[in-house]
Parts: C-alpha cells; sequence; structure tokens
C-alpha cells in the first residue's frame, strides 16, 4: 500500500507539475484541448491579417479580406466554453453561482481591455485614426452601437457583444431550466429572429447598387441583435454536450462527415459577400451560414474520431493564451509598424514586412499577457476559482 501510494504521488504530480508550470494560469488544474488552441490561435491570426491588410499590409490574392470571419470563430468558441461553464452546474441540480461567474468574467477581460482603453483615451497620437466613439461607451461596453468603420478601437465591437450576451445567458438559462420546451425555442426564436431582422434592415438600407454599406455597418454587421448566430451556436454544442450526451457522441462520430460540409458552408457565404457591391442576401446570409460552418469545425476539433482533438501544432497553445491580449493591442502595433515602413521607405506588401507586423503583434501582445492579463487570472484562481466537478 505505501508503494502504491507512492505511485500515485509520483504519477499526479508528473501530471500535473508541468500544467502548474505553464505561461497560462488557466490551465493549472485542467488540461488544454490543441483542437480548441488551434481554433483560437487561426481565429487571432487571420483577424490579425484582416486587420493588417486594412493599413497596407495586404497578401497576394487579397485572400485578407476574408479574415474577417475569425471574429465569428472567437463567439463559436465562446458561446461554447463560457455557455458550457453555465450550464455546468444545471446539469448537477445546482443554481448557477452568479457572483463567481461575473468576478471570474471581470478579472478575465476588463484588466488587460482597461489597459489599452487607457491608452487610446490618454495617447491620442497613438490611435490609428483620429476620430474615436464616446469614452463612456466603452466603459459600459455599448461601443458597438451606432459604430462605423474608420474609429479607432472599433474592433472593441466584438468584446461589447460578448459583454452584452453574457449579461442575458444567465438569465436566459434560469429560465429555460424552468420551461423545458424553451430548450428549444429560445435559440431557435433567436437565430430565426436575426435573420428576420437582418432582412427588414437590409431593406431599410438598400441603394441603387445594393445595401449601403454604412448602414450595413451601423445596423447590421456591428450590434449585437444581429450577430448572435455564432454564440448561440456555441451555447447549443455546449447544452447538447452537457444534457444529451447520447447526441453528444453521436456528433463525435459524424465529425468526419462534418469537416468538409462545414468548410462548404464558410465558403459559400464568403461567396454570397463576392462582388462590387453589397448584396441583400449577402447581408441576411451571410452570418448565419458561416456561424453554422464554424459550430461544425468546433466539432471537428473535439472529436476524438479526428486528430485535430490529439495533435498539437507547436506554437498554438501559446497563440491561444494571448489571442485575448493580440486582439485588444493589434491595431496600435499596425499603425505603429506601417508609420516605421512608410518612415523608412519599406513596402508594406514586401514578404518581410507582412512577417514583422504579424510578429510585433504577438510580442506586444505577450508584453500585456504577462504583465496585466496573467496576473489578474492568477488572482482569478486564487479568488474564485472553478467550482468542483463533484
Amino acid at each position: 500500500m505505501p508503494l502504491l501510494a507512492s505511485r500515485v504521488r509520483n504519477s499526479v504530480s508528473e501530471t500535473t507539475t508541468p500544467l502548474r508550470l505553464g505561461v497560462d494560469p488557466r490551465f493549472t488544474d485542467r488540461e488544454r484541448q490543441p483542437g480548441l488552441d488551434l481554433l483560437r490561435a487561426l481565429a487571432i491570426i487571420v483577424v490579425v491579417i484582416y486587420h493588417a491588410a486594412l493599413f497596407g499590409f495586404k497578401l497576394p490574392g487579397r485572400v485578407d479580406r476574408f479574415g474577417w470571419i475569425g471574429v465569428d470563430l472567437f463567439f463559436v468558441l465562446s458561446g461554447y466554453l463560457i455557455g458550457g461553464q453555465l450550464i455546468a452546474p444545471l446539469t448537477r441540480g445546482r443554481p448557477i453561482d452568479l457572483r463567481r461567474f461575473f468576478a471570474r468574467r471581470a478579472l478575465r477581460i476588463i484588466p488587460a481591455y482597461f489597459v489599452i482603453l487607457a491608452v487610446y483615451a490618454f495617447l491620442p497620437p497613438w490611435r490609428e485614426y483620429p476620430e474615436m466613439s464616446p469614452l463612456w461607451k466603452f466603459v459600459f461596453s455599448l461601443q458597438n452601437i451606432g459604430l462605423h468603420g474608420g474609429t479607432a478601437f472599433s474592433h472593441a465591437w466584438s468584446l461589447a457583444v460578448e459583454d452584452q450576451f453574457y449579461l442575458l445567458l444567465p438569465v436566459i438559462l434560469i429560465l429555460v431550466r424552468r420551461w423545458a420546451r424553451a430548450r428549444f425555442v429560445v435559440p431557435c426564436l433567436i437565430v430565426l429572429g436575426g435573420i428576420g431582422l437582418r432582412a427588414f434592415l437590409a431593406r431599410q438600407n438598400l441603394a441603387e447598387t445594393g445595401v449601403s454599406f454604412r448602414g450595413f455597418q451601423t445596423w447590421i454587421y456591428y450590434p449585437t441583435w444581429t450577430r448572435l448566430d455564432p454564440l448561440v451556436f456555441g451555447v447549443v454544442l455546449a447544452a447538447i454536450e452537457k444534457f444529451r450526451p447520447r447526441w453528444w457522441r453521436r456528433l463525435m462520430n459524424l465529425a468526419p462527415w462534418l469537416l468538409l460540409p462545414g468548410l462548404a458552408l464558410i465558403v459559400y457565404a464568403l461567396y454570397l459577400g463576392e462582388g462590387d457591391y453589397l448584396t441583400a442576401a449577402a447581408a441576411i446570409w451571410q452570418f448565419p451560414l458561416i456561424a453554422l460552418g464554424m459550430a461544425a469545425l468546433l466539432v471537428c476539433a473535439v472529436s476524438p474520431r479526428l486528430v485535430l482533438r490529439r495533435v498539437k501544432i507547436p506554437g498554438a497553445a501559446f497563440i491561444a493564451s494571448i489571442a485575448y491580449s493580440a486582439y485588444l493591442v493589434q491595431k496600435l502595433v499596425i499603425h505603429f509598424v506601417a508609420q516605421f515602413c512608410v518612415t523608412h521607405n519599406i513596402v508594406l506588401t514586401s514578404a518581410g514586412a507582412l512577417c514583422v507586423v504579424e510578429l510585433c503583434v504577438y510580442a506586444v501582445a505577450t508584453i500585456l499577457f504577462l504583465a496585466v492579463e496573467r496576473p489578474f487570472l492568477q488572482l482569478r484562481h486564487r479568488v474564485a476559482p472553478r467550482p468542483s466537478r463533484s
């Protein structure tokens, strides 16, 4: 028995010590999922490529123009992971601990966000654009309302969408818990309502050449009520995993057959948006089709039937860990690198410039993560730890 206990202690030590010594405090007591790390890393990479192209760092063939879909991938991942955290206690007959949830959410999001917001607020020369939405909108996570492109820190719109969604999701889940049919009705209402609302808004903003791009940005692309599809699909996947294990096993077994259809949906949705003008069909259907495709990719990433779940791509876990910091700092860094390249007569479309701008974003993101985000994640682990599964 002493020998057995010694072996158990050694085994626990071997499996947990590397996690404790890891860079990301979120994985001190749980294993990373390589498939999800890969998706998160891909999401931030394509988003940075897309935003870099806005400042002149364009890729051959302008394939960078599709990088905006990385945000939708973030939304699906967020809905699956955070929705799963909220749903987990319900499966054990326990109430949602709202205090713990919002404390963990605040310690995760607010510190790094307010550091970058302070840079934008108090160092205007550093901004990528002179104009910026009112500061109070960023403080109260309303910066996506009435927003249009070409303004500083505009990429924070997606953070506002998530903040608003997760403010309401616990309330929705509590109501759904009391009315079983709502588990099916509410997601359908949100998705179908979004399709109907986009159809109405697209027609309201029709011009001679299609949907007005300015109207599309302000009323369809940025607002929360038209961008809930991927978040809802992510939460639905989490709910199936927690409440319908048999359905979840079937999804896992179907994963090899979902990969190509998922990619096909994304490609078709992007095809709808091609052309000189924005059509009503693109404004209405792009988001749900992309969200459905991304949800299929997420299933493939966590299925034991595919290698995505098991194979660890070098660097993917680290990029996934700093993805939030990279998202926050990206435009500030891209702007600085663009100015440096112009001053030193470096062609923005050269291979060197494209590599440098990407590396600089991740270098600054690493500093922000280690200096701000990581200490608060460690604090969160102490003051608001994950609830035990027992």
